[in-house]
């Protein structure tokens, strides 16, 4: 089980300014799946899409350039990369050299892949294209307004229920906190679940949701755990879980499970992003 004590969270850092690939701390998935009862064949399909707001660089002749990235990282890959070891990454590309843009993407595709141990998809986002960066609120219903009484800030997947209806529906809310594994800060995000199947009982479901509000845990995580409470106590017969996390260190994390090989959301930023 890879020691968090060894990774860069809650530690005074110094920042580099050379490249260095050996920045990011992989974390493995397989001992926090197996905590929610994962082993063998994944139950899920989905994908990690990481946006990093803050990349820059230099080019041969010491001229600073800036993009956004997008790093799409498979839900199937061994391991995940602990946040603040990619913010130290990227930060240390602000004083190297590359030849190129292409350059950029093809060293950030090599390690992140290399830290994962996974084929990623990686892409970056010139100034003259940001404009056209997908923003969007979820689309769905808002359960946020329900009139819910929360006693324990403890994830109680018996919260939830259903009725004896079919229903095919998107709920989201926008309360979703958790809180950092090792430093306890706050994580917050608007979480959506999409299902099909006995429809799931609103109140309980929010509840549940907001339940994680002291909760450590990495995003990634957090979607799993919530993903198999509602497979195995609502039993759908689709399901689809995703959040998008506001962004931490110029990085917004947004993990999506699905039961089926669907085509993932669009990545589209939130107003809270």
């Amino acid at each position: 089980m890879t020691d968090l004590a060894a990774s860069p969270l809650g530690h005074a850092t110094t920042y580099s300014d050379t490249y260095d690939p050996g920045l990011l701390f992989a974390v493995e998935r397989a001992p926090l799946r197996e905590s929610i009862g994962i082993a063998g064949p994944l139950p899920f399909h989905g994908e990690d899409v990481w946006n990093a707001y803050e990349l820059s660089w230099l080019t041969p002749s010491g001229k600073p350039q800036v993009a956004i990235a997008t790093l799409r990282v498979p839900a199937a890959s061994p391991c995940i990369v602990e946040s603040k070891s990619v913010k130290l990454y990227l930060t240390a590309f602000n004083g190297t050299r590359f030849a190129s843009a292409e350059d950029v993407l093809s060293t950030l595709t090599r390690d992140i892949a290399r830290a994962t141990r996974s084929d990623v998809i990686v892409e970056l986002v010139a100034p003259d294209a940001f404009d056209a960066l997908p923003r969007a609120e979820p689309s769905g219903i808002c359960i946020d307004d329900l009139p819910v009484a929360i006693e324990d800030y403890a994830p109680h997947p018996d919260l939830l229920g259903t009725s004896g209806d079919h229903a095919a529906e998107t709920l989201f809310t926008r309360l979703f906190r958790s809180v950092c594994p090792v430093t306890g800060q706050p994580d917050y995000a608007t979480m959506v679940v999409r299902y099909e199947g006995a429809r799931i009982d609103r109140a309980a479901l929010l509840r549940y949701l907001v339940s994680f509000r002291k909760q450590p845990g990495f995003h990634e995580h957090c979607v799993e755990a919530i993903f198999m409470d509602v497979l195995r106590r609502c039993a759908p017969v689709a399901l689809e879980v995703h959040a998008r996390f506001t962004r931490r260190g110029g990085i917004d994390i947004n993990p999506y499970r699905s039961t089926r090989p669907v085509v993932p959301p669009v990545n589209a930023r939130t107003a809270q992003q």
